[in-house]
């Protein structure tokens, strides 16, 4: 070790291969469970396989993904708005299309700029559902995916293990940067 805080320190700011490659390692392990998080949220709500929601209240047999959440966790200051749209048809296709889209693109590794943005607001939207958080002021788990998942895109994390390499060469992702 030296005095500027360590060899891996010291590698990591001068650009070690190997640090490197297991920090990408890591980001795409890390994309891939956040991926699957908003990916099982899909498949739990839509199709009632018994974690969260049973096969009674699924979507497919006619269950709201959004009723019991907002229409009964809301508190704090946003509570009447999350009461007024629990349950609205347009709500539920918006919200579980949301899930699906983003778990996907996280999964592969496309479109992570776009699927950032998306699950960063859905996570903050969340976040304000609940507020104040139960066991912090304001601190939970939504704002700390939100932030992950900035980090996410900001880093290139669908590069590896993903397709974003390929996804980066599709002629309408080079013209505009935010299909990125």
């Amino acid at each position: 070790m030296d005095r500027a805080g360590g060899t891996v320190a010291r590698a990591a700011t001068e650009g070690d291969p190997r640090v490197n490659a297991t920090v990408r390692y890591l980001l795409a392990g890390i994309r891939l469970a956040l991926g699957w998080i908003f990916l099982w949220a899909f498949l739990d709500k839509a199709f009632g396989l018994g974690h969260e929601t049973t096969a009674a209240t699924s979507w497919v047999n006619g269950g709201s993904p959004t009723k019991g959440f907002l229409g009964s966790a809301a508190t704090g200051p946003f509570a009447g708005f999350y009461h007024s749209i629990a349950g609205i048809g347009l709500i539920d296709v918006l919200f579980m299309g949301a899930l699906l889209a983003i778990g996907v693109a996280l999964v592969l590794g496309v479109a992570m700029r776009l699927a950032a943005g998306a699950g960063a607001l859905l996570t903050l939207m969340m976040w304000t559902v609940v507020l104040p958080p139960a066991n912090n002021p304001f601190m939970d788990d939504h704002l700390v995916y939100a932030a992950v998942l900035v980090v996410l895109a900001l880093s290139g994390a669908g590069n590896t293990l993903g397709l974003g390499t390929f996804w980066a060469r599709v002629p309408l992702v080079r013209r505009t940067g935010w299909l990125k």
